[in-house]
């Protein structure tokens, strides 16, 4: 069967199934690492020395479950919009290089960054927060199942990735169907609750560019600052880093970290900068 013969409700209803055994397992498998298997011997990088309550995980769940339905129905909508014809989403390889391919899933990674971070901080404003952010800011300790754990609407917002992407790039269903692993490993990454990066990293180039499991970490502790997804390129130029951040990554790679333990932060920040 050909992609194109898909009817709207298959194609939800397959997103729901594969996102949701995409969260299961790659959440699952952070969480058995860090939290069971490794949990004695990657004490020294844990960012935060406390153990996450059961009932935040079981909230965060429950949270990532409605935005997996979220995120499918926008996905749907999005396909049946390429059927159309309305986007650039193409079916066949041949249609475009290989080199392309590769290229794109580049493209949308760095597009979805940009997004998420002006999003982000937007939803951080007084007025908008408690309505679009807040639920995500429940968990102060966050755990990889936090990688989903959204308010409606900000699910909505997120999602919009998909037909802004869909509309700006050519793009093979493929090559979105690798973005989306890499952004579930990189969020369930960055809200696993510990630093994974050497020490040197920040001194290096890449470093400098990719953001830190710290950095997010840093971002719930704080509820300001530190808004970007995989890059801290937006956080560096726009002057959004919390002013601790290269401290504390260095405290905890280097084995030398506070005994943080978090004191929940006012749940209504202020206005974004």
């Amino acid at each position: 069967m050909r992609l194109k013969s898909f009817n709207f409700w298959e194609v939800t209803s397959g997103n729901v199934l594969g996102l949701t055994t995409q969260y299961l397992i790659y959440c699952g498998i952070a969480w058995v690492l860090g939290y069971w298997l490794f949990k004695r011997a990657w004490f020294h990088r844990e960012i935060i020395s406390r153990f996450p309550r059961s009932r935040d995980i079981w909230r965060d769940i429950g949270l990532s479950v409605s935005s997996i339905l979220i995120f499918s129905l926008v996905a749907g909508l999005t396909y049946l919009a390429a059927k159309k014809g309305w986007t650039q989403i193409y079916w066949k390889r041949a249609e475009h290089s290989q080199v392309w391919f590769w290229t794109s899933i580049v493209c949308t990674i760095f597009l979805h960054d940009a997004w998420f971070y002006w999003t982000h901080r937007l939803m951080h404003h007084k007025k908008l927060f408690k309505w679009f952010h807040k639920a995500h800011h429940l968990s102060h300790n966050p755990t990889p199942w936090t990688a989903y754990a959204m308010d409606p609407l900000e699910a909505l917002v997120n999602a919009m990735i998909f037909p802004l992407a869909a509309l700006t790039l050519p793009l093979h269903l493929h090559a979105f169907s690798l973005f989306m692993v890499w952004q579930i490993v990189f969020n369930v990454a960055g809200h696993a609750g510990y630093e994974f990066y050497p020490r040197w990293s920040l001194r290096t180039p890449l470093g400098w560019i990719l953001n830190t499991p710290t950095n997010h970490v840093m971002h719930h502790e704080k509820l300001r600052g530190n808004y970007g997804l995989y890059f801290n390129l937006w956080d560096r130029l726009m002057g959004t880093n919390h002013a601790e951040y290269e401290k504390r990554f260095t405290e905890i790679t280097s084995g030398n970290k506070r005994a943080t333990t978090t004191t929940p932060p006012s749940s209504a920040p202020a206005a974004t900068p």
